[in-house]
Parts: C-alpha cells; sequence; structure tokens
C-alpha cells in the first residue's frame, strides 16, 4: 500500500508521540488527521485472519474488518505493523501503533492488569485440540502424560496449562507465534496442540498429516479473575480490538463502526468468506 511522503511522515511523527499527548489532543483527530490507521498484529500469515500473496497483497477477515473500521472512523489507509505476541500491548501502549488488531481476546487481565481498554468483540474462539493423523491420541482423555503446545500470552496457552495443572497432560510448551506449535508437532517436539478453532480451520487443506480431536475446549478465566471475568459483558473468547486507555474518543469510534458492521451484515458476510461465521458468532456478550 502506497502512502504520501506527508502522510508518511506524519505517521512517523505520531509514531514518536508520548501517551500523554495522546490525552491531550485526542487519539482520533490525531489518525484523522494523518490519515491512516495503524494497527500491530501477530497473525501475520496465518490463515483466516491475515496473510500475504506474493504481491504482498493482504487477505483475511481481519484485513477486512481492519479496512471496515478504518474507512467508517475516517482513516482512508490502514497499515498494519507486523510484530510477535508478546509485543503487542507494549507497543500499543508506547505508540508503535494505534490500534490491536490481531485474534486478541479481551480479558480482564488484560483491562486490569494490562491497563488497555478493549472494543466490543467482532469474533468468538474456542479450542480444539490438534494432533498428528498417525498419533495414538484419539480423544483428550489421552492426553495424560503427553506435552502440549500453543502460543504464549493466549487464551489457548491458557487452556493447555490448565490441562497440565489437573492432571490430564504432563507439560505445556509455549511459542512466540500460531506456526511454531505446529511445527514442533510435526517434528515430534510435542504430542499435541491446542489452538483456537478458526486458525485450525483454515488450515485443513494443508493438515493432511493432521487429525482434530473430537470435542471443544471452551475458554475458563485464571482463578484469580474468575470473579471479574463472570461480571464483565463480553463473551470469554471475545476476540475485540486494543485500544489504549488514553483514547476514549477512538474506542467510541471503533465500537460505533462495529455495530454498524454488524446491523448492515457486512461483519457476517466477511465471516461467511473466510467460512468462520457459525451461529455462536451471533451474540458475542452475555
Amino acid at each position: 500500500m502506497t502512502m504520501k511522503s506527508l502522510t508518511a511522515a506524519a505517521v512517523v511523527l505520531f509514531g514518536t508521540m508520548s501517551s500523554t499527548s495522546f490525552a491531550a489532543d485526542g487519539c482520533l483527530e490525531q489518525i484523522k488527521n494523518a490519515g491512516v490507521l495503524t494497527a500491530g498484529t501477530a497473525n501475520l500469515g496465518v490463515r483466516p485472519f491475515l496473510w500475504q500473496d506474493e504481491s504482498k497483497t493482504y487477505g483475511g477477515f481481519e484485513w477486512e474488518i481492519f479496512k471496515e473500521i478504518g474507512q467508517r472512523i475516517g482513516a482512508q489507509d490502514q497499515k498494519f505493523v507486523s510484530t510477535e505476541w508478546p509485543t503487542l500491548i507494549p507497543g500499543l501502549k508506547s505508540g508503535r501503533w494505534d490500534i490491536i488488531l490481531s485474534g486478541m481476546s479481551a480479558t480482564q487481565e488484560r483491562i486490569q492488569g494490562a491497563d488497555i481498554r478493549f472494543s466490543d468483540p467482532y469474533f468468538l474462539l474456542h479450542d480444539v485440540v490438534v494432533v498428528k493423523s498417525t498419533s495414538e491420541i484419539k480423544s483428550a482423555s489421552d492426553l495424560k502424560g503427553k506435552t502440549l503446545a500453543s502460543t504464549l500470552g493466549t487464551l489457548d496457552s491458557l487452556n493447555a496449562h490448565n490441562l497440565v495443572s489437573e492432571g490430564a497432560a504432563a507439560e505445556m510448551r509455549d511459542f512466540n507465534d500460531f506456526g511454531t506449535p505446529f511445527v514442533a508437532l510435526r517434528n515430534g517436539q510435542v504430542d499435541a496442540v491446542v489452538m483456537d478453532q478458526a486458525t485450525v480451520m483454515a488450515q485443513q487443506e494443508a493438515m493432511s498429516d493432521l487429525r482434530v480431536l473430537e470435542g471443544t475446549l471452551y475458554y475458563r478465566a485464571k482463578p484469580e479473575w474468575e470473579k471479574a471475568e463472570a461480571a464483565a459483558s463480553y463473551k470469554l473468547g471475545g476476540v475485540a480490538v486494543g485500544v489504549r486507555k488514553e483514547c476514549p474518543d477512538l474506542l467510541a469510534a471503533v465500537n460505533e463502526a462495529l455495530a454498524s458492521m454488524s446491523e448492515d451484515g457486512t461483519r457476517k458476510a466477511i465471516l461467511e468468506k473466510y467460512r468462520v461465521w457459525s451461529e455462536n458468532q451471533v451474540k458475542l456478550t452475555k
């Protein structure tokens, strides 16, 4: 995506501003003036969320949702900044990008602990377990004594760690991205991968050597966050846009854009296009 030099300069300047500047001047107006909305993502290459073809053109439902949000809040251009999962929140808070749009679920730990804010959800995730097609593992009950893998800092990882702590599996290994756990599985470094249904669903054509176990692992809150999560308006697993707490005007605009996308059928059409729409995507709040 090309941008005029003036716009690019504005983006560079924008990225160096402190959170105090954002609070004083208003994030939304600065974004409109710059003409570009930037989003941090750790999903590049993870279908059906986000990828690029040989011409560097983006595809994926998060790209299409991002475009809609940008256009509906008044930012003509949209730019993804690819990074690793653990840097998404620090990068947001330091102003490296305006929002997080990267398959990140809203949680009270991130809201209260990391002190960021989330929009209303635009997608709902749950987990499945993936093994080699030749594996002796036939169901979740066969994971006892086995090594699991997932992505660091995700609810998928929390689910896997819960299985280990409950004695349903022996060990858990975290990786910094969404592809490496499957590499580790194929290489025999782990016995199973715990991952969200959308990531796994989109990989079916490339997973002839892998198998998805029957059953669903719904997300569960950490014990210390159970009460707070029970009081939250979103369903745990609801994927949302992360925004700095200093940007309430931007958060309100994003929520308005998402609401209009649901009302006019755009969100459903995008999710159907990428074959991740289901009835549990209709209502993402309690």
